[in-house]
């Protein structure tokens, strides 16, 4: 039996003409190497709508082109550090498609791109500044065998 390969036409119109030339189901599924429902569906589908085409996929049709998840991945690639939600108003004002922020998100993952929030880092008052220059000054000449000294590396509570 096969292991769910999909037909191509060619081979499906075959079915089909042996079928309509009066050569039995049982027959066909061993010549083809296929189980007695692909046989018979492909009949039903044949008498039903006099075509072999396969019927669109299930589930939920998708809110973007490939064309349109070509555009999120180079507007995601030119501006680095945009949110998803900041590519989803740049798609809504190139295209006029409306789509989540969580619905960008999966096209760029799609693609191998990350959408992420970029981090804001607190920056550093100039009393911090001075005081880590100051230590950085005073500890220049150490080498790596001198270490902090053993009482700056204990613990406030432990001594």
């Amino acid at each position: 039996m096969s292991n769910h390969q999909r037909l191509d036409d060619g081979m499906r119109w075959r079915i089909v003409g042996r079928l309509e030339a009066g050569q039995s189901r049982v027959q066909i599924c061993r010549e083809f190497n296929l189980t007695p429902s692909v046989v018979c569906n492909l009949w039903k589908q044949f008498q039903d709508t006099g075509s072999i085409e396969r019927k669109p996929g299930q589930g939920r049709p998708r809110a973007t082109t490939a064309r349109e998840d070509r555009y999120l991945s180079i507007i995601a690639r030119r501006n680095r550090g945009a949110t998803s939600s900041q590519l989803s108003r740049d798609l809504y004002a190139a295209t006029g498609t409306r789509v989540s922020r969580v619905t960008v998100s999966k096209r760029l993952r799609e693609t191998g791109l990350f959408a992420r929030r970029p981090a804001v880092c607190v920056p550093l008052t100039s009393t911090n500044r001075r005081v880590r220059l100051e230590w950085c000054i005073e500890h220049r000449d150490w080498s790596m065998d001198q270490g902090l000294p053993f009482s700056s590396l204990m613990s406030p509570g432990s001594a």
